[in-house]
């Protein structure tokens, strides 16, 4: 079974919808906890590693495989626990880093949130390793309300916006699971990526199941 821990309960359609397009033999179990990405936008990740680990082992009790985190802002966190938890811990956007860096080396970040940003920046270096990589992050203004209130139509539209401004990058990398829809809606010319798919995937292997 994959456990699945998530900061927005919107996340869990999304991924069930996946996992029913790609892993369909595959159980998951949600866990939401909203509060974690709130403290850890307010005092960084670390302030939240002890509740995060928390959650974690509240999913390893339930008779989690692995556990996938999918919250960009708090992944780091969350797959240091998994030295201590005895399951496999992975965060959803570190395929999607993987890909990017393959592309080529000038990537472009995208995040409604600022908190976002440096988590998936790191990630993205340490993807890369010694190739050259230059990263440029960008904050989509004014789209984080739009998800809060509900109005996913028009913070896709905001998002899709951001990505199409963008010019001399080879890669634009979604930094939050929320956005991924966003990229069907570009049409900047250059490979635009998501983390969901390509991170359930990732977990659904590691638990035995393939698409």
């Amino acid at each position: 079974m994959l456990a699945l821990l998530h900061t927005s309960p919107v996340h869990v359609p999304v991924f069930d919808a996946l996992r029913d397009q790609d892993a369909p033999g595959l159980e998951l179990r949600h866990l939401v906890d909203e509060q974690l990405l709130g403290r850890a936008r307010e005092s960084g990740p670390q302030a939240v590693a002890g509740a995060v680990t928390a959650a974690l082992a509240e999913a390893v009790a339930q008779g989690a495989d692995a556990v996938l985190c999918t919250c960009s802002t708090i992944g780091g966190v969350a797959e240091a626990a998994s030295a201590t938890l005895g399951v496999p811990v992975l965060r959803v956007d570190r395929p999607m880093a993987a890909a990017a860096v393959a592309i080529g080396p000038r990537v472009a970040v995208v995040a409604a949130l600022e908190s976002t940003l440096g988590p998936t920046v790191e990630l993205i270096r340490e993807e890369a390793g010694p190739r050259p990589l230059e990263v440029r992050t960008v904050v989509a203004e004014g789209t984080w309300p739009h998800f809060e209130s509900g109005d996913t139509q028009a913070y896709l539209a905001a998002v899709a916006a951001t990505v199409d401004a963008l010019t001399d990058v080879d890669v634009v990398v979604l930094a939050q699971a929320s956005m991924a829809p966003a990229a069907a809606r570009t049409s900047i010319g250059v490979p635009v990526l998501s983390s969901p798919r390509p991170g359930l995937r990732a977990a659904a292997a590691v638990v035995g199941v393939a698409g």
